[in-house]
């Protein structure tokens, strides 16, 4: 009796154990706790933590919460001028819905990733689609992903995924073409340099002749403005001199003073010797007279 009452102490005892473990739901930070009842989604569990479910009724299912890489396979696309480009591209996104996601995609990465390939792929397709070559090409810094990703729009949101970023690894030509593709650039990047070199030169000269004019225009004005300020200022002088030469009180000193830069001016030079008549005006000052 004692035997078996332990036996079946013990068979409660992992009985208890088994439901209690069965009871309890642990979350990580980095997922989503789908909790089950009936195989449908009873409550989703974001919180990382500890929780408790029904056992032996309820199940428990987990989806990532992180953010997620996916890489796209190589594709051809072809653009609007004809040109088949090869684009190889990867996706960043993760799960904002998970009883979404569950529902729509049965909660598999794999189907998630698969409805991402064709979303992107034809989005990628019509944008390229309807963009040239060249342009495709020079759209590589950043204004091609956002066309795509403005594309693309809300279209996952009924799959509760958020699309975070799309890049592209490469976008090449094929390698049957490329050489003479490049040169064709080439050339037409050399032709419209040509053009911005001629245009250049021609309003640089414009802006060279401009210039001149109205340096010419300037300097004339200038040389007119002198002329009249060196008309006036003689003018003064010639007034001034002869209102001199009518005050007798000064006439005498006047002369005085000319007579001596007369006699000045006469003895530039070596020689230092003025040979002047008795009545000569400066032999006047010498005599006193």
């Amino acid at each position: 009796m004692k035997t078996t009452a332990k036996i079946l102490s013990v068979i409660l005892l992992f009985a208890v154990l088994i439901t209690s473990a069965s009871s309890i739901v642990i979350t990580q930070e980095n997922e989503y706790s789908l909790v089950r009842q009936f195989g449908k989604i009873d409550h989703v569990i974001s919180e990382a933590g500890i929780s408790f479910k029904i056992p032996f009724i309820q199940s428990v299912d987990t989806l990532p919460k992180q953010v997620l890489l996916y890489d796209l396979s190589s594709s051809d696309v072809i653009t609007s001028d004809k040109k088949t480009m090869i684009c190889d591209s990867y996706i960043l996104w993760h799960i904002v819905d998970p009883q979404k996601f569950a529902q729509t995609l049965n909660s598999s990465i794999t189907n998630a990733e698969s409805r991402l390939d064709a979303i992107v792929y034809n989005s990628t397709k019509n944008i390229i689609s309807s963009t040239t070559q060249d342009d495709v090409i020079s759209g590589r810094n950043g204004e091609l992903s956002a066309a795509i990703m403005a594309n693309i729009g809300t279209s996952l949101e009924q799959y509760g995924i958020e699309l975070l970023a799309f890049e592209t690894k490469k976008l090449d030509l094929p390698g049957d073409n490329k050489a003479a593709v490049y040169e064709r650039m080439i050339s037409e990047r050399d032709n419209i340099a040509a053009t911005y070199t001629a245009e250049g030169s021609s309003e640089a000269q414009i802006i060279k002749n401009t210039t001149d004019k109205e340096v010419t225009v300037l300097l004339s004005e200038a040389e007119k403005e002198a002329a009249i300020l060196i008309a006036e200022g003689e003018a003064e002088y010639m007034r001034i001199l002869s209102e001199a030469y009518n005050d007798e009180s000064k006439q005498e000193f006047y002369s005085f003073v000319r007579s001596l830069d007369a006699l000045k001016a006469s003895m530039k030079g070596g020689n230092k010797t003025v040979i002047l008549s008795p009545d000569s005006p400066i032999a006047q000052i010498f005599y006193g007279r």
